[in-house]
């Protein structure tokens, strides 16, 4: 991933300060969207598609860089600035997953540090995201009695002992199987295995799709 790839919002209502830290931040290749207030970068939070992190000034005109903190529950990663902060402030943000807490005036060497840290974070976090969703629509190809055949599959069971419990014929479960290989992408037991329980199938045997 380059830096062009990923994302900073600044939220700060100070205007200088926003221009300020923006032009640092674009000075090292990143990527930046600058927002006045809380809100108005709520409004905008939904549509990212990319690793982003944000820039949080503490004192905001609606909700404090805090309160939006606890909306964003973990969405994106945050730094703090702040010229008011103090000690139970910054642990209570870093404990609830800031990844950084930095006082103004911020130096471009101790941002750009955070911001690097930050992006790390996100791009790992899309990473995880994206495949759990390929993972996903890979699933929703399958028919409910592949979903179940499936299911029984990645807990160890055998053929034989998939149509018993599915009241059919060894035959029939070899095909299905072999569908559910191909639509999963999948070219082992092993790696089917894994993939199911990225989502949480693995151990769901008693788990079965509505008919």
């Amino acid at each position: 991933m380059t830096d062009s790839d990923s994302l900073v919002f600044v939220v700060d209502d100070d205007d200088s300060v926003r221009r300020g830290l923006a032009r640092s931040i674009q000075s090292a290749g990143y990527r930046v969207e600058t927002f006045g207030s809380a809100y108005a970068f709520l409004d905008r939070v939904d549509s990212v598609t990319c690793p982003a992190c944000v820039v949080l000034d503490v004192q905001l005109p609606d909700l404090t860089g805090l309160e939006l903190q606890r909306e964003l529950s973990g969405a994106l990663p945050i730094i703090f600035i702040t010229g008011y902060g103090d000690i139970a402030m910054t642990v209570g943000a870093m404990k609830a997953g800031a990844t950084d807490f930095l006082a103004k005036p911020v130096h471009d060497t101790d941002l750009l540090r955070a911001i690097g840290q930050a992006l790390e974070r996100a791009a790992q976090t899309h990473a995880v995201r994206f495949e759990l969703n390929a993972i996903r629509l890979r699933l929703g190809r399958l028919t409910p009695r592949e979903l179940e055949v499936m299911a029984l599959v990645v807990t160890g069971r055998l053929n034989k002992q998939v149509a018993g419990e599915l009241g059919t014929v060894e035959k029939t479960i070899k095909a299905h199987r072999a569908r559910v290989m191909s639509k999963m992408e999948v070219t082992s037991l092993a790696e089917l295995v894994r993939v199911a329980d990225k989502v949480g199938l693995c151990g769901a045997a008693e788990i079965r799709a509505p008919r």
